[in-house]
């Protein structure tokens, strides 16, 4: 592999992500994937020979075409770049990058300012879903810089309000692939209950209660269960029928992480967090790591799961939250991450089903480049 991409390197929410117009890419995914592991310099833990930025979430990248679909404006491939090792995963899809797609549709003359906010209609490739974005445009302007902060980062950006439909089974054909709201995982010989759903993302969320956990601990304590976790992990990923049994399952999917009614905790930046701050706890795996925050797509999944009947998540949660509905048939619900509160915005239907969740975050332009490939034998 040796040539030249270019690209534009964006802040979306609490990642980074490579943005790449569909014509700078080969067709095939494979090749797709052989040009972004030589970009990032994926085959090296550090990747030092690259454009990655050695952690789960600074190592993606999206390739974005026009849509001919009517009523999409732009759709998307969404793209995990290994770290390590030179492999690229397409097994999922990345909110805050489609934060990021949203204002490079607008920045780069795709989709046009059409007020004081712009609505900008995307499909991710990956998992069909349709993802709805709502960017800040003042005075019908492409936006260079905004003032806007969200948890996980001080620095500001543009908001970007990201709402995420016909997510249910988008990716197994199923809202439950498991067929039921729990299921019992054999790990190492113990049953593990988990809520196993597809909602955005294939996603498995285990309770704290059941690892002997509170939900609450620091960062550093949660990662000693890290193993645990990502065998929970591939044992959900072949009861959902994401990966046959002596398959390897995706580092990327299910997300997996632990869940636990609210109790006070401290932030990663020392912050000190009331139980009554925030309606449920979470702590999610990323790739081969602890999420520093949460995958947007994990947060849609785990609000969607609380809406579950019987669902761990619907257990560790207050029924008073999922009924709190205000005036525009919207629920919000808080999830208590390392960095602090994320809330996800549920919307209803006049039945009380769910329609579309959402979350705002924030984006910024970095960097225009033209990214020269190694050769490699």
């Amino acid at each position: 592999m040796e040539g030249q991409l270019h690209g534009q390197w964006y802040r979306g929410g609490t990642s980074k992500c490579w943005l790449f117009a569909n014509d700078e890419m080969p067709a095939e995914r494979e090749d797709i994937a052989l040009s972004l592991s030589a970009a990032f310099g994926s085959g090296d833990e550090r990747q030092l020979n690259g454009v990655g930025g050695a952690s789960s979430t600074t190592s993606k990248a999206a390739v974005i075409s026009p849509s001919a679909i009517p009523g999409i404006d732009v759709s998307y491939l969404f793209a995990q770049v290994g770290i390590g090792q030179p492999a690229v995963e397409f097994t999922s899809n990345c909110g805050n990058c489609a934060s990021a797609v949203a204002l490079y549709a607008i920045q780069n003359g795709l989709v046009r300012p059409r007020g004081e906010v712009t609505m900008v209609r995307m499909v991710n490739e990956n998992t069909r879903s349709v993802v709805v974005a709502y960017v800040a445009t003042p005075g019908k302007r492409i936006p260079a810089n905004g003032s806007e902060t969200i948890p996980g980062s001080s620095m500001p950006g543009i908001p970007v309000n990201v709402f995420f439909e016909n997510i249910d089974g988008a990716s197994t054909g199923e809202l439950l692939p498991t067929g039921g709201p729990v299921v019992l995982l054999d790990i190492d010989g113990s049953s593990i209950a988990v809520s196993c759903i597809d909602a955005g993302a294939p996603a498995c969320f285990v309770s704290a209660v059941g690892l002997g956990m509170s939900g609450a601990e620091p960062v550093a304590e949660l990662r000693l269960r890290l193993s645990e976790l990502i065998a929970i992990r591939a044992a959900a990923s072949r009861s959902m029928g994401l990966s046959g049994e002596g398959e390897d399952p995706s580092p990327a999917v299910p997300k997996v992480g632990v869940i636990a009614p609210p109790s006070d905790y401290t932030t990663i930046s020392g912050e000190r967090i009331s139980s009554v701050d925030y309606d449920i706890s979470a702590r999610m795996v990323s790739m081969f790591d602890l999420h520093p925050a949460i995958g947007i797509t994990s947060a849609i999944a785990l609000a969607r799961d609380a809406f579950v009947d019987g669902s761990l998540a619907n257990a560790a949660i207050d029924g008073r939250v999922l009924r709190a509905v205000d005036t525009d048939n919207e629920v919000a619900i808080r999830i208590g991450t390392p960095v602090g509160v994320i809330v996800c915005r549920v919307q209803l239907t006049p039945e009380g089903r769910v329609a579309r969740l959402g979350v705002r975050r924030v984006a910024r332009r970095i960097a225009h480049a033209d990214i020269d490939l190694p050769l490699v034998s």
